[in-house]
């Protein structure tokens, strides 16, 4: 059963940085691409960064472009968010998903229906 474990949340000033991990169990998934997503109170869940099953390839939202960067660690099971010069807007809980096709040819598939618990980021002005 897959199992995804997000942590490194908190609360920060705008302009600060926080790291976010997120430990997954229960697939081989240095096979799988990892993404983020993040939901804001009231607001539908959406797509923040991913990074493809080899770590060579990188995606993410426009509005985090030079800001956040997703990278994988294949041996722990575990990929990252840094989150530099953080703004209010990225208030929300952040979640870590993966993908449901393995070795894809692009930065990533289609994603999978698992979800953990998510890690709270937020940010005050």
């Amino acid at each position: 059963q897959v199992q995804l474990v997000e942590s490194g949340g908190g609360l920060v000033q705008a302009g600060g940085s926080l790291r976010l991990s997120c430990a997954a169990s229960g697939r081989t998934f240095s096979a799988y691409a990892m993404g983020w997503f993040r939901q804001a109170p009231g607001k539908e869940r959406k797509f923040v960064a991913a990074i493809n099953w080899s770590g060579v390839r990188t995606s993410y939202t426009d509005s985090v472009k030079g800001r956040f960067t997703i990278s994988r660690d294949n041996a722990k099971n575990t990929v990252y968010l840094q989150m530099n010069s953080l703004k209010p807007e990225d208030t929300a809980v952040y979640y870590c998903a993966v993908d449901r096709i393995p070795y894809y040819s692009g930065t990533y598939g289609s994603w999978d229906d698992y979800w953990g618990q998510g890690t709270q980021v937020t940010v005050s002005s």
